[in-house]
């Protein structure tokens, strides 16, 4: 008995069994050994079934002699090993295309074109290993990027000062802008894929395609050493790794007879039977979505978001988008009544694993090789705390190479402010002293200025018992007091002169004040006003320096009142000889083993969302209306002598068109549900599902990648649009074919004499209907008997249902 090609490995396997079992002392004829592994036709023999259950016996199989098996291998080497292959020309034929458009002359300009000033700068960073922050978004794109300059052998020596300069000999520029234009060629497959994973036509998906390779913005973006292209491929992976998932579960497009799909379903169903002798209980728990391409494509989705994310943070709005998408999937799951509760749950954990956890492993891998590569002080420590920056070689780790870990009385310190903001400061003092009377009349102590000083300087270092403070207003801060310094050579401490120290991060009770590690708190003895950075600049008698009060209502912890020592040494005076000695060696400590992985990232990480960029008005910047309309441009680049450049502009004939597609798509969505709320179907449950799907990752895609710039109060330019704009392009052919495949087919049925014609029903409505457009329906309940159709604008019958392409009836 042979099972057809469709047949599942368990009506197979029952089949057999129905053919070998039998009741306990009933003969069976199993197959012959020798023919069972030679794969001929197996001359059946008598044999007597074992003792015990009748279940049991039905379900044993046959096994083959160890040597027959050595003889089965052997036959199976001895033929030749054939691999088949499905190869898609057309994704071919679209990468080859899009390779050629991309990849061609792509050396020129050999001269730096707009932002590749700004992104060539941290190539060089990474060339040289040399620390720096970027607030526009994680470190990955700027990593792919130095890839490329370190495969081309770039030694990052070149000065990123101005747009239009020419590339020096050392600059590899072909390859610094390769990685960009691989991803905008590789989207332009993609894009085809989508929409065939989408169960498009292939004239959709080719249409989609097509637009994405002569689109004039992409093109121009890829070509560049920027990052916008990398972020729109990994969207599009993204959702296709998605698409690829959720269709894997489903029937394929091939159908059950095709001989090569019927001896893959037998191989399969083969390896399932395996399983189930080796692993029963894992194979009834796991259904067969849980294969390796189903993995595969699961896992890669996470993989994708995570490094879209990566890219640029605009790249959490796709994630955002296929996290919806998934949830809405993972919620009609969980109400299918067909899966068991474990199965269920394997599929809710195995999406929570790909779509959750990977994709935060990932992005904490993109900071963990990011921090490795750059361990060298530089530019960018400043704005950073004393412990990360004594954990890059050179800079302040030079400086306090050496110094005592354990701050005690008698120590010379610098005070830092752990805010940094408006800038990073050192609580500072000078000769100075505050002006008798403020410009607003208000009199001061007229003793020493006590401010907070950005840079590097003598008066930073404090050996002073503590800072007084006199119960005088700030200078800039009326609700807070004056905090000043005085001379006094006695070196009395009045009770208005101690300060109580607090350590703000201590581990224990028993934790001591450490150099750079301890976070603490100033708070006065008698007013328990605490030491402030307020961020106020002071007048032309401060010297513009940071203002530094008392806060004496401080609702809650602030990281402006807290200050950690920097730069530490004890004195060489005779009074502290004896304190030095106690002291015998103090403790060193190598800081960049203290500070950890997560304590770094989550500094970096807090830096770079808090770092305030340069909002000025651009030249060429742009408003989110601007771009729908492209009215606006971009001049990336100039030739000195030839009047050549490069201009960032768009198609406009696909740029108006993708924004009506867009509205079209929208207000037929609208008029679908609103007559589907009338219980009137217009298209077949598999059209609806399909158009709903597409609309919510093409029109949503552009959704949540255009409107959160209408929030955002930095300086937008043309190029933040292509990521939305891609969306757009794909929705272009769905609504295009949807068009021709739906509404024009109804048109042209309305358009016979028999569409024209109308059946009047007599029932209690007196309602009548275009024949083609409507199916035929038992009146309902109390009414007349006949069976006919009813009508009207939006319908008041239920469980209507519309017709699909190719599909009429006439009365």
């Amino acid at each position: 008995m042979r099972p057809s090609p469709s047949a599942p490995a368990g009506a197979a396997n029952r089949a057999s069994s129905r053919a070998e079992g039998g009741s306990e002392g009933r003969a069976v004829s199993p197959p012959r050994a020798a023919g069972a592994c030679n794969g001929r036709r197996p001359r059946r023999i008598r044999g007597v079934a074992g003792r015990g259950s009748g279940s049991a016996g039905t379900r044993r199989n046959a096994r083959c002699p160890p040597s027959l098996l050595f003889y089965k291998m052997l036959g199976f080497l001895q033929r030749p090993v054939v691999v088949t292959a499905d190869i898609n020309l057309n994704i071919v034929a679209l990468t080859a295309v899009g390779l050629l458009s991309r990849l061609w002359r792509l050396a020129y300009p050999r001269a730096v074109v707009f932002d590749e000033v700004y992104y060539g700068q941290y190539i060089s960073f990474y060339m040289k290993r040399i620390f720096f922050l970027d607030g526009s978004g994680p470190p990955f794109g700027h990593m792919l990027l130095a890839l490329g300059g370190y495969l081309g052998g770039f030694d990052g020596n070149f000065l990123w000062n101005r747009i239009g300069a020419e590339y020096s000999s050392n600059v590899p520029v072909w390859s610094l802008r390769l990685l960009p234009a691989l991803a905008g060629a590789l989207s332009v497959p993609m894009a085809y894929q989508i929409l065939w994973e989408l169960r498009f036509s292939h004239c959709a998906a080719m249409g989609a395609a097509l637009l994405m390779l002569i689109e004039n913005a992409l093109i121009t973006q890829s070509r560049l050493m920027l990052l916008e292209s990398v972020l729109i491929f990994f969207n599009l992976l993204a959702v296709l790794s998605y698409l690829k998932f959720s269709n894997s579960q489903k029937h394929s497009r091939v159908p059950p007879a095709d001989p090569e799909r019927a001896r893959r379903r037998v191989a399969s169903a083969c390896i399932r039977a395996v399983l189930g002798e080796l692993f029963p209980a894992l194979l009834s728990a796991l259904p067969r979505p849980f294969s390796p391409s189903w993995w595969f494509w699961l896992a890669l989705t996470g993989v994708a978001c995570s490094c879209a994310v990566g890219i640029k943070y605009m790249g959490v709005f796709t994630y955002l988008l296929v996290l919806g998408v998934a949830g809405v999937h993972a919620w009609h799951l969980i109400g299918d009544q067909t899966l068991s509760n474990v199965c269920v749950l394997c599929h809710l954990l195995a999406r929570a694993v790909a779509l959750l956890v990977i994709p935060v492993i990932m992005y904490l891998l993109f900071f963990y090789v990011h921090l490795v590569l750059l361990c060298r002080s530089g530019p960018h420590d400043q704005i950073m705390s004393s412990a990360f920056q004594a954990s890059l070689e050179g800079g302040l780790a030079r400086i306090t190479q050496g110094q005592p870990l354990e701050v005690a009385y008698g120590s010379q310190v610098t005070l830092r402010n752990v805010f940094g903001k408006p800038v990073p400061c050192w609580l500072h003092s000078h000769q100075n002293t505050y002006p008798m009377i403020y410009e607003n009349g208000r009199g001061s102590s007229h003793q020493q200025q006590v401010t907070c000083y950005p840079f590097k300087d003598v008066n930073n270092w404090w050996i002073v018992k503590d800072p007084g403070r006199h119960d005088v207003a700030a200078p800039l801060s009326p609700h807070s007091q004056e905090v000043s310094c005085y001379i006094d050579y006695n070196i009395s401490m009045p009770a208005q002169n101690l300060w109580r120290l607090e350590i703000v991060n201590r581990e224990s009770s028993t934790d001591v004040w450490k150099t750079i590690l301890s976070e603490v708190r100033f708070v006065h003895v008698n007013t328990s006003a605490i030491l402030k950075l307020s961020g106020a600049h002071l007048p032309d008698w401060g010297f513009r320096q940071l203002e530094v009060v008392g806060e004496k209502l401080s609702p809650g912890y602030h990281e402006s009142m807290v200050w950690n020592v920097e730069e530490h040494r004890y004195g060489k005076s005779q009074e502290q000889k004896e304190r030095e000695v106690e002291l015998h060696s103090p403790t060193q400590m190598d800081l960049s083993r203290n500070l950890s992985f997560m304590a770094r990232f989550s500094e970096l990480q807090w830096r770079m969302l808090t770092v305030r960029s340069d909002d000025s008005e651009h030249k060429y910047s742009s408003t989110p209306l601007d771009w729908v309309t492209l009215d606006t441009n971009i001049a990336y680049w100039l030739h000195p002598t030839t009047s050549a450049q490069i201009h960032l502009l768009g198609n406009i004939v696909i740029w108006a068109s993708a924004s009506l597609a867009t509205v079209v798509y929208t207000l037929l969505l609208f008029w679908y549900l609103l007559r589907r709320r009338r219980n009137i179907c217009d298209l077949p449950e598999d059209s609806w599902l399909r158009w709903v799907l597409a609309g919510a990752l093409c029109a949503g895609g552009w959704a949540v990648n255009y409107l959160p710039f209408f929030m955002m109060e930095k300086t937008l330019f043309l190029y933040h649009y292509l990521p939305a704009l891609t969306f757009q392009i794909l929705l272009l052919p769905v609504v295009l074919q949807h068009v021709s495949d739906h509404l024009c087919r109804y048109g042209a049925l309305a358009a016979t004499p028999q569409g024209l014609r109308v059946k009047g029903v007599i029932n209690d409505d007196f309602s009548v209907t275009w024949n083609g457009f409507r199916s035929q329906k038992r009146h309902r309940e109390g009414t007349t008997g006949f069976r006919g159709q009813s009508s009207g604008w939006l319908g008041d019958e239920s469980n209507r249902r519309g017709w699909g392409p190719g599909r009429a009836f006439v009365a």
